[in-house]
């Protein structure tokens, strides 16, 4: 695929993921209005909310996983060596230098986010930039690059901030059934089986919550992990220094306590090590590391 078609499917999956978003919006705000018997008041509610909450994903989503990500702004100072290379890669893959961000963690680690590579930000923790030598860092910092100028990272930070809005939807329906929506089930003959179906409703989206972020995150095509290598490998004109800080990353062990399943998808390898679910396994959106290494080192 190249580069200018990779944009334009890139263009196509966010308004993909819009319209999900809307249709799930649409269908959560209509079982609430249904319930609360107010439809015309409810309903305009939720989807006012919903277009807030898409402007605000679109112009602020990075800050949002930034914030999630307990990120902060990388010293230029202190880290010298992580503004260079970043400088380096971002001219040979003629974008804008992007923000930097660092996470305190001693995991190994980074990812990028953004809307466009003139609003980009590329993170990493504390324990990959005291880890890796020159090379590894050029080779990570332009895999990220490489997502930056692919526009990836526009649809790799909805998705993480729409799926957590899922997560958060499903909670507070939960909490509806429970707290909000039943204090008139006393004097309201049909509220027994109002509870019912609620209650049903809201279990049921619960379970099915992860799933769908899981399909929504699938979507996005491990193919952009391959693609970003081979650009790394491309701008670095050294596969092998992206090759072995895969391979250090992939023996590394430590748990990266700022990442959840709503923004491990980001990242340049699964940071959510020890958590062998059939779902996340089935649904991966992160090829083999090791499949990752061996096709870096033969080229």
């Amino acid at each position: 695929m190249s580069f200018y078609e990779q944009v334009s499917a890139n263009r196509t999956k966010t308004i993909g993921l819009f319209i999900i978003f809307f249709i799930l919006v649409a269908f959560l705000g209509f079982i609430f209005s249904y319930f609360l018997g107010d439809t015309l008041l409810v309903l305009p509610i939720f989807m006012g909310f919903s277009i807030l909450y898409l402007l605000i994903s679109y112009f602020a989503g990075d800050k949002i996983v930034l914030a999630i990500s307990s990120a902060k702004e990388a010293d230029p100072v202190k880290y010298q060596r992580f503004h260079n290379v970043a400088e380096e890669m971002a001219i040979a893959a003629g974008i804008p230098k992007p923000k930097l961000y660092v996470i305190n963690d001693t995991a190994m680690n980074a990812f990028a986010t953004g809307r466009d590579p003139q609003h980009s930000v590329v993170c990493a923790t504390t324990g990959l930039l005291e880890t890796m030598n020159r090379d590894e860092l050029q080779g990570v910092i332009a895999h990220e690059m490489s997502h930056i100028k692919n526009f990836d990272i526009r649809v790799m930070m909805l998705t993480a901030v729409l799926v957590s809005f899922t997560v958060l939807l499903s909670d507070l329906l939960l909490r509806f059934v429970f707290y909000g929506g039943l204090r008139s089930r006393d004097n309201n003959n049909k509220s027994g089986g109002l509870f019912l179906v609620l209650l049903v409703f809201a279990i049921l989206l619960a379970i099915i919550t992860p799933i769908i972020a899981q399909l929504i995150k699938f979507a996005i095509s491990r193919s952009r992990e391959y693609l970003a290598d081979a650009s790394a490998a491309e701008l670095t004109r050294y596969p092998q220094g992206l090759a072995s800080a895969l391979a250090k990353i992939s023996g590394d062990k430590e748990v990266l306590e700022a990442a959840n399943k709503a923004t491990a998808h980001l990242y340049i390898a699964n940071p959510l090590k020890g958590q062998k679910l059939w779902m996340m396994s089935l649904f991966s959106t992160h090829p083999d590391i090791n499949d990752r290494i061996k096709r870096l080192r033969a080229m």
